[in-house]
């Protein structure tokens, strides 16, 4: 297991984070997974045997339970595990049960110490944008989370470009705690964030967590051109990620099947090289139903792709370039920062 520095801090964290959204299995995510106790404490040491240090979690998963199993399954080993989860979405039917409140914000924090058993979170994470709380309530709250020692460092997740770069640029201007991390989507599949979100990371040293990397199953090998549609969601009503070409997405995971044949092994572990080894990306989050297959996935830290299958791969998932990137491609290409070539590189026309 390789372990990076995370954005602006001196924390080093594993390339992989364990998912929890698994655990627990009540409610609307019960179909991504219903693993117990006994489960999650099989999986944290597969984990932990394999040098991952992060668990990420978040208190809307299974109303709670995510946190409570995994505080649980980590008790006695605290000192070997890095805690991040989440908070923002609704909790409670009151007025004030959702959001980036300062209100919400600390009751929010409180509640998920209690469900993990800890005295503080590693990482906390915005779970998504809040665009009527102002900027420097959320910030502060998070600032006296830290302070207080509730937390150690403040991430956010979900946000668009131009609301990471206000939160920094508040953060900056009232001396808060800044957030030293998103945790995006970000796969093979869907990579809109090459857009504004990396360069952004790499710009501003914001570390990159990356969820759902297999596209929620989509890149796992399972769905293919002309075959049999596995029993589950359809691809019309994906969702996480919406599907908007399957054509492509077909294209991209024979590309995938055929590394993986080349290589000797899974689809999936082809999906998770090729994430890992992106730039801007400090940690991708791993997550299954199975023993199987979290070991599986797993074995994609120890996974080296080749410059060609690399190649073969950004072809078939390359994104278009929008306005104004196509132009500055054009005509910019001489005076173009480290950040801006991470998605403008392949596009610019070499004399």
């Amino acid at each position: 297991m390789h372990y990076r520095q995370l954005g602006r801090s001196g924390l080093l964290v594993s390339a992989f984070t364990l998912g929890t959204m698994t655990f627990g299995g009540k409610g609307a995510f019960a179909k991504t997974g219903n693993t117990d106790l006994a489960g999650a404490a099989r999986q944290i040491d597969l984990c932990l045997d394999a040098g991952i240090t992060l668990f990420d979690t978040a208190d809307i998963y299974s109303s709670g339970e995510s946190e409570t199993i995994l505080g649980q399954a980590l008790k006695g080993r605290t000192k070997e595990a890095l805690v991040t989860t989440k908070a923002r979405f609704r909790t409670d039917d009151g007025p004030n049960g959702e959001g980036s409140s300062r209100y919400h914000l600390i009751a929010a924090c409180e509640a998920s110490l209690k469900r993990l058993g800890r005295d503080h979170i590693d990482l906390y994470y915005l779970h998504e944008w809040d665009g009527t709380t102002p900027l420097d309530e959320t910030l502060e709250a998070l600032d006296t989370l830290t302070r207080s020692g509730k937390i150690r460092y403040a991430g956010v997740s979900n946000f668009s470009g131009w609301h990471i770069m206000k939160a920094l640029s508040v953060a900056e201007r009232d001396r808060l705690i800044a957030p030293v991390a998103q945790q995006i989507h970000y796969s093979l599949q869907a990579r809109e964030a090459e857009y504004e979100l990396l360069p952004i990371a790499k710009d501003q040293q914001i570390g990159v967590q990356v969820w759902s990397p297999l596209a929620g199953g989509l890149l796992s090998g399972k769905y293919r051109r002309n075959q049999p549609t596995p029993q589950g969601r359809q691809l019309e009503n994906w969702g996480e990620p919406p599907v908007y070409d399957k054509e492509k997405l077909f294209d991209i995971v024979e590309v995938l099947v055929n590394v993986g044949e080349e290589l000797g092994v899974s689809a999936a572990q082809v999906a998770l090289a090729w994430t890992i080894h992106r730039p801007a990306i400090t940690s991708v989050v791993i997550g299954a139903r199975t023993d199987d297959q979290l070991k599986d996935n797993l074995k994609a830290a120890n996974l080296t792709l080749s410059a060609d299958q690399i190649r073969r791969l950004d072809d078939a998932s390359k994104p278009p370039l929008l306005y104004p990137y196509w132009h500055q491609a054009n005509t910019a290409s001489a005076r173009l920062s480290a950040a801006d070539r991470l998605l403008l590189e392949p596009f610019i026309k070499t004399q």
